[in-house]
């Protein structure tokens, strides 16, 4: 089967310049597509210079989330190549040897397995999957200092659950992963309505309705510069918002939060953006 690598970037030229040329000579990737999210340099002028086979630019009139970045740059892949498997990436990625990457799509071959991803290295935390908070995980999460403890006890796998070649995990992290074009098409790509963060929380859910499971590759290893291009362009009070916004349309459309629920949700979201905005005011001030 056929292997199409989609990338996508936003006001991040040189990080993805840097991941192209890792997989220029990846010889069983068949095409890479640059989906660029509307960016406001000068991105789509440079992605075009770059002289490279198999590599198209597609370029977003409106930047309308990364959810629809991801679904116009996988249909695109599946007309160019019909049935295949894709690799979905972030610009920020540093990837592994190109043999890991192989086995991490023979998994994919595997029955059920509707996702895999790899250990991911995030300034240097290794990040390999996580559980599907609940509206109350979700709630206590947003308070401040809190969610450390709640992430550590009841949404992260203990160390051990990594210590085979593979493991299954309920969410992968978004940032890179593999999965074919029909599973894909199976669960109607990501949800449009969410902008930003989420989208790996709602694969997980529409895989599982499926009756799908995600694997992590542990023998696989990406390097994550997490956030690079997102705190370049959004400030850190507008970023936390745009992450509770996506929370709550997750919870209430995917985990159904009851009324109450609900408006937990939304006050303990509210109570922590004025927490952090006095934090980072006075952080500023000295």
């Amino acid at each position: 089967m056929k292997t199409g690598m989609l990338i996508i970037n936003y006001n991040d030229y040189e990080s993805t310049k840097h991941l192209l040329n890792q997989v220029r000579s990846y010889s069983y990737i068949d095409a890479v597509v640059v989906v660029d999210n509307c960016s406001t340099d000068d991105s789509v002028r440079s992605l075009k210079r770059i002289k490279m086979d198999r590599l198209t630019i597609l370029p977003m009139e409106k930047n309308e989330g990364y959810s629809k970045a991801i679904n116009e740059g996988s249909r695109y892949l599946i007309q160019k190549l019909g049935p295949c498997n894709l690799i979905i990436s972030n610009a920020d990625i540093v990837l592994c040897e190109e043999d890991t990457l192989q086995e991490m799509l023979l998994l994919l071959k595997k029955k059920k397995v509707g996702a895999v991803g790899p250990t991911v290295l995030e300034h240097g935390v290794m990040n390999h999957g996580w559980k599907n908070p609940s509206p109350w995980l979700d709630c206590l999460m947003n308070l401040p200092y809190i969610h450390r403890f709640i992430r550590e006890k009841f949404i992260f796998y203990p160390t051990s659950h990594y210590d085979q070649d593979t493991s299954q995990v309920e969410v992968l992290s978004g940032c890179f992963f593999a999965i074919s074009s029909k599973t894909f098409e199976t669960i109607h790509f990501l949800d449009e309505n969410l902008f930003l963060y989420y989208e790996e929380n709602v694969l997980a859910k529409k895989l599982e309705e499926k009756n799908l499971i995600s694997l992590i590759d542990n023998r696989a290893v990406v390097i994550h510069n997490h956030s690079v291009s997102i705190d370049k362009n959004m400030k850190k009070i507008k970023k936390y918002r745009a992450q509770k916004e996506s929370q709550y349309y997750f919870q209430t459309t995917y985990q159904h939060a009851n009324g109450f629920q609900r408006g937990m949700l939304k006050l303990t979201s509210s109570c922590s953006a004025v927490v952090l905005s006095i934090y980072y005011f006075f952080k500023d001030l000295f």
